[in-house]
């Protein structure tokens, strides 16, 4: 098997995540980036993973199920994109970006990696 790493980053979505009072109430920004390791079996479009839907699964993840931790949503975004055909392992970092203003720091973010398992 020859793998490739493809490299998305700046995805942004809307969810409602978050420990702290509040923070589920209206949606917030997200800004997810992903680290992507996919079977390639030849120079043709079908032979990888489709970019598309690996964008959608980020995009859906952060939409869907309210979660307490960033660490917990990177990892659901990390198992989601890990069950598209071709992918082999994916990293997805989260960045909230809400919180790293009410911080007083650059950025916070979580990373998390899952196996295709196949």
């Amino acid at each position: 098997m020859t793998t490739s790493r493809l490299f998305l980053t700046g995805i942004t979505a809307s969810g409602r995540h978050g420990a702290n009072p509040g923070e589920k109430d209206r949606p917030q920004d997200f800004v997810v980036d992903l680290d992507v390791e996919v079977d390639v079996t030849s120079d043709d479009i079908a032979a990888t993973a489709d970019y598309r839907k690996l964008v959608q699964a980020a995009r859906d993840v952060v939409a869907g199920e309210s979660l307490d931790l960033l660490e917990s949503l990177a990892g659901e975004v990390a198992r989601a994109v890990a069950g598209i055909p071709r992918v082999v392992r994916a990293t997805a970092i989260v960045h909230k970006p809400a919180a790293a203003r009410s911080s007083e720091v650059q950025g916070i973010a979580a990373a998390a990696t899952a196996d295709s398992g196949g």
